[in-house]
């Protein structure tokens, strides 16, 4: 374990079962989407992944490596900004579905019998994402996060490994998703579902930063925000706002307090309607597998199978589990 970490911020980013997960797109947008998390041992690297038929928080990663994940607890627990370097792992589809049953999905949400779920491998066949910390911030508690945060620097000479090579030819071009008529419609509507605001930002030193907005209010031409005032940047430049990853926002913060917005990232389906996650719409599915088919073929490996048993959970999951009441 991390000895130069507190022990409530080891305790913190060991258990939580998701983080917000930081990119930079090729325009130099950060955008933000919360994510599965599981650590490896010794907390060397914090490790997610995203589908093979919806790529691209991993290609950012890949095309940019400096990437950030915020951990958030209780009310009494520690608030953990990761900023670190990304590498991202497809060489192996196979293995990737392996690790991720046993990291994350051994127990499923909306409890569907396995014989259906895993026909789902549009959702299974995973890109691996290893980020090793350069830099950790942590606030004692939110109500903390009005002072500077506390900080952590990776010791000199740390080695951060690259990516995978790029898997050669295009790549195949990203599905149709709905794409919402009116940026202020779709903010209506993220506003009255009273999810949680995540703001990200990109730092001096070119590193994503996620937080949690204190408050939000709908203008003509933008949000007007609340923040912590213990951010370790200043709050300008190309910004972001999502709202558990679903409605997410695209524009720059003009001053200290607001966000412009400029355009609106498309929906993803599967996100938006969780019921869609085991049995998507026909055309959700037609959109999933052709990209899947795709980047195997891309990639020289095969859709990976997948077992009728899944492998045992780790321990990690088994502590992220019990997080949740969850006794495996």
């Amino acid at each position: 374990m991390r000895e130069d970490w507190p022990q409530s911020v080891v305790d913190l980013v060991r258990s939580v079962t998701r983080a917000e997960y930081a990119t930079i797109s090729a325009a130099g947008v950060p955008i933000d989407t919360p994510v599965a998390i599981f650590s490896s041992e010794g907390l060397a690297s914090f490790d997610l992944t995203t589908g093979l038929s919806y790529p691209a928080k991993a290609e950012r990663a890949r095309r940019n490596p400096r990437t950030a994940l915020l951990f958030e607890g209780r009310a009494d627990e520690p608030v953990v900004l990761i900023q670190g370097f990304a590498c991202v792992r497809d060489k192996d589809l196979q293995g990737n579905v392996q690790r991720y049953l046993a990291e994350v999905g051994y127990t499923l949400p909306f409890d569907p019998a396995w014989e259906l779920a895993r026909q789902a491998v549009w959702y299974w066949t995973r890109i691996l994402v290893e980020i090793r910390p350069a830099r950790v911030f942590w606030w004692a508690s939110p109500a903390a996060m009005v002072s500077q945060p506390n900080r952590w620097n990776a010791p000199e000479g740390t080695v951060y490994p690259p990516s995978d090579p790029a898997p050669p030819g295009p790549a195949s071009k990203p599905a149709h998703w709905e794409q919402p008529s009116s940026w202020r419609d779709l903010a209506q509507r993220a506003l009255a579902h009273a999810a949680p605001g995540h703001l990200s930002l990109v730092d001096a030193e070119g590193f994503p930063v996620t937080v949690r907005v204190v408050s939000i209010a709908l203008e003509p031409e933008g949000f007007r925000l609340g923040l912590p005032t213990g951010l370790p940047l200043s709050v300008t430049g190309n910004a972001s706002l999502t709202f558990n990853g679903i409605e997410t926002f695209i524009g720059a913060m003009t001053t200290p307090d607001f966000l412009h917005i400029d355009r609106t990232l498309p929906i993803f389906p599967m996100t938006d309607d969780p019921c869609q996650l085991w049995q998507p719409a026909p055309h959700t599915r037609d959109e999933l597998m052709k990209r899947l088919i795709e980047e195997t073929r891309r990639r020289g490996q095969p859709i990976p199978a997948i077992p009728a048993e899944r492998p045992e959970p780790t321990e990690g999951y088994r502590l992220r589990m019990a997080r949740r009441g969850i006794f495996l």
